[in-house]
């Protein structure tokens, strides 16, 4: 039999004792014994709960107890949770982990110290909610030369830009919607300028480069200077908008950003909507290969949770090795990337727009959006299009093209 503990009864960790109470059988099964939940870690008493005995407010308790296989560490931010994964793994306990912020910030050190102790240290429950997305890019992707990851990895914001569309409500009445719904935070500011994509995006570079992606250094833009007239313009394209996470090796280098883009509605990303999540990957060989379902959640979050813990529970003893080293992986300037770019200036600028722009820029119109100019760049550098917009008098907006 194995034991584990829970680090945090909130909203994911509870679900992870509901999901090991429901389905104990098919994890039983899956893992090839029986997993028993010793310990759960809060600051808070939880009179009346099935689980209330089992509940301990000192970190040593458990890190202390050698019948102790693995530990869930779902309390989410960087300390306590950092200290406490640390001093797990240093004592050969393994440990899964839902954490995006922690693992985007200290993933490849806390992997690189698993192998050093003969642990394991995994996150699928990080990206993607229950989308079985990283375990299939380091195991079944392990061989092919992953070139891009492009992905809607942030329900809220999805939900915010599919309301806008296909409602036509503003930005802030569609927030505001989607705060009393639950979708998104009082404070709003992790999803909609784009730091939780930011963080998802983060951890999938590490993965496809096997080096430490910092959060920090990729570029990183939100949905909240997106208006209903943009949703205009990109009927009349076909097009939709999406706040992307992407990150990309090509001959101008290794690049990683998140910002609005416009999708042709035949790219099947084009079509994900509501809280849903979607990620391609590119292999070489294989092609693209799509994952979508749901990004978040308490029990989408937790099952995938429960998935690590039974891959430790099968490989007890070894370590499960992880494309992640503490290395810090050298991203090329955003100024490099090439892209087509979609601009809206006042009408009177139109002529300074095709002086500074060039002649042959693609004009676009949109039923009920007047007094202005818009159209769609040629390929253009990120740096040369900076350039060009800085000599424009005024400008109403512009979103890449993907």
């Amino acid at each position: 039999m194995a034991k584990v503990a829970v680090l945090g009864y909130g909203t994911v960790g509870s679900g992870v004792v509901e999901v090991l109470d429901t389905n104990a059988a098919e994890v039983a099964e899956s893992a090839g014994e029986k997993i028993e939940l010793k310990y759960i870690l809060d600051l808070r008493d939880f009179p009346g709960d099935k689980h209330e005995t089992q509940v301990v407010h000192d970190i040593n308790i458990i890190l202390d107890d050698p019948e102790i296989d693995v530990i869930c560490e779902t309390m989410g931010g960087i300390e306590p949770a950092f200290s406490f994964e640390k001093s797990a793994l240093e004592r050969g306990k393994s440990v899964c982990t839902s954490n995006k912020e922690l693992v985007a910030a200290h993933g490849p050190e806390l992997v690189e110290l698993a192998k050093k102790n003969g642990a394991s240290y995994l996150f699928e429950a990080s990206v993607g909610g229950g989308i079985p997305l990283l375990r299939t890019i380091n195991d079944s992707m392990k061989h092919e030369k992953i070139d891009s990851i492009t992905g809607i990895l942030n329900g809220t914001t999805n939900y915010i830009l599919t309301k806008m569309d296909k409602e036509g409500a503003g930005y802030e009445t569609v927030l505001k919607a989607a705060q009393e719904k639950g979708y998104a935070e009082k404070n709003p500011e992790a999803d909609v300028e784009g730091y939780d994509a930011c963080r998802k995006i983060a951890i999938l570079s590490s993965l496809m480069s096997g080096m430490h992606v910092n959060y920090e250094d990729i570029y990183t833009e939100g949905i909240s200077k997106i208006n209903i007239d943009d949703f205009e313009y990109a009927r009349n394209m076909n097009m939709a908008i999406k706040l992307l996470g992407m990150c990309k090796r090509n001959q101008n280098g290794f690049f990683s950003i998140v910002a609005p883009f416009l999708i042709p509605l035949e790219n099947p990303l084009a079509n994900v909507n509501g809280v849903f999540n979607a990620i391609n990957v590119h292999g070489n060989m294989v092609g693209d290969v799509m994952f979508y379902g749901r990004g978040a959640g308490k029990n989408a979050t937790a099952s995938a949770v429960v998935a690590d813990v039974i891959d430790i529970i099968k490989h007890k003893g070894k370590h499960i090795d992880v494309n992640m080293k503490a290395e810090k992986a050298v991203l090329s300037p955003k100024d490099n990337a090439v892209r087509m770019f979609f601009v809206r200036v006042p009408e009177d600028l139109k002529e300074q727009a095709l002086e500074i722009f060039g002649s042959n820029i693609e004009e676009v119109t949109a039923e009920g959006v007047h007094g202005e100019f818009a159209f769609v760049t040629n390929n253009l550098s990120e740096k040369d299009f900076e350039e060009k917009v800085w000599k424009m008098d005024s400008v109403k907006g512009y979103i890449r093209l993907y």
